[in-house]
């Protein structure tokens, strides 16, 4: 099996929205199965979570696909950390 390829990285949690901000390093899009990857807890357990990427946002405006160094915000299923890092799988 591949080796999953990091997109990106979470710079922000809106908790109310249930949402990411993400800052993408590759050119991305909706539609495309990701996992977020972070430790969680002062014994730095692994947290994982699979996920469809259902939507993004730039400015309150939907957009179908992530450029290189844009940060957009992205639903999330669960709640996420600044610095958990999102794969392609």
């Amino acid at each position: 099996m591949a080796e999953a390829k990091k997109v990106g990285e979470v710079t922000h949690y809106f908790p109310k929205a249930g949402a990411a901000v993400v800052k993408f390093e590759v050119e991305t899009e909706v539609g495309v199965d990701i996992e977020i990857k972070g430790k969680r807890g002062e014994d730095h357990k692994p947290f994982s979570l699979k996920q469809k990427i259902e939507s993004l946002q730039k400015d309150h405006e939907k957009v179908e696909k992530a450029g290189v160094g844009d940060e957009l915000g992205m639903a999330v299923a669960e709640e996420v950390r600044e610095g958990d890092e999102i794969y392609k799988i």
